[in-house]
């Protein structure tokens, strides 16, 4: 029997998880993360609805709670960061962020202090002891498998988690939960940015940034509409672009920040959104070493198929991938992510 310490986030993944734990013998105690506090009391944040949630499955199931605020340390490792990239110009991806800085260091250390052996979420994600450590796996339920937003975990913190729901499938989830009475077993995915919920994400980050408008412009310079501030926009984006006339849709292709111009292209497969190669930086790799250049998979965004590709070293902290075949709209500032067949081995931020 090991101590394991529970995130509970008031959905049914991590309730479940709770549960399967404790079906094993292992004493288990929960810990709500409270994150966010700049407006947690608008209609976006759901911190309250969460928590009073994860206190009922915890009394469901006859587990100890306890509500914890990391706030303050998702405020300087995590939001400061996302603000700094996309003042940059860049799209980052905070979830992943959230995952390395909080949920697996700072609630890792305080479960440790708590004399816990493990912490356990309900990620979709295994992972899988070698000779030379332990590496995240796939999980199961391949149209739920979070290895992706998991990859900056290094060789502690996938050594001190469990991930109960690595061979569990969502509607098998929902299945249990309803079998338990769980009062949250029908509740909705959250698909917000980690911690601080869904909403109009223009509306917010006006809060913090100042908007700059310009011009959006074609590869050759021609003058098409006007952008809100390069910040909201993103390489690929298609909606929200308000460029009327006639012919294929319109695309962001690119940014120049030097003259504060968004680089629009007409057609889904333009040249400009297509490319073979990439390089990254910002490295992180499961086994806390760079693995042997050659021939692996990667994905450039979540919702995506892994993409065969060349794997070359080009310095201490610098990748460069080259694909067999083009990718589309590939985004600094989001991730790549390295597998070798169903192992995550990491990656990193891509220039």
């Amino acid at each position: 029997m090991a101590k394991i310490v529970m995130g509970m986030s008031g959905g049914v993944d991590s309730s479940v998880a709770a549960y399967l734990l404790k079906q094993e013998g292992h004493d288990v105690t929960g810990i709500f993360m409270q994150n966010w506090e700049d407006d947690d009391n608008d209609e976006y944040c759901t911190i309250k609805e969460d928590s009073l949630d994860a206190i009922a499955v915890a009394d469901v199931l006859g587990i100890d709670i306890e509500i914890v605020n990391f706030a303050k340390n998702y405020k300087d490792r995590v939001f400061s960061y996302f603000l700094d990239e996309y003042q940059a110009g860049r799209t980052p991806n905070p979830d992943i962020l959230c995952n390395s800085e909080i949920k697996f260091k700072a609630f890792l250390e305080h479960a440790l202090t708590l004399g816990a052996d493990y912490i356990a979420t309900g990620h979709y994600v295994g992972k899988t002891r070698l000779a030379d450590g332990e590496l995240l796996m796939k999980a199961e339920d391949s149209n739920k498998d979070q290895s992706y937003f998991l990859y900056r975990l290094n060789q502690y913190q996938i050594a001190h988690s469990l991930f109960p729901l690595a061979k569990i499938t969502k509607p098998e989830i929902r299945k249990l939960a309803t079998e338990l009475n769980l009062p949250n077993a029908n509740k909705k995915d959250s698909t917000g940015i980690c911690f601080i919920g869904e909403r109009p994400f223009r509306e917010f980050l006006q809060k913090y940034l100042p908007t700059k408008t310009g011009k959006m412009v074609t590869p050759d310079g021609k003058i098409v509409a006007e952008h809100s501030g390069l910040m909201y926009y993103t390489i690929g984006q298609r909606k929200g672009l308000g460029i009327g006339g006639q012919g294929e849709p319109w695309f962001v292709a690119d940014k120049n920040l030097a003259s504060n111009e968004l680089i629009v292209v007409q057609g889904h497969n333009h040249p400009l959104l297509l490319k073979k190669s990439l390089t990254a930086r910002q490295l992180s790799f499961g086994l806390d070493k760079l693995p042997a250049e050659g021939i692996y998979t990667a994905k450039t965004r979540y919702r995506m198929q892994d993409a065969k590709c060349n794997l070359k070293i080009t310095g201490n902290d610098e990748i460069t991938l080259d694909f067999d075949e083009a990718q589309w709209a590939i985004t600094p500032g989001q991730s790549v992510v390295i597998y070798d067949g169903n192992l995550c081995l990491g990656g990193g931020i891509i220039l």
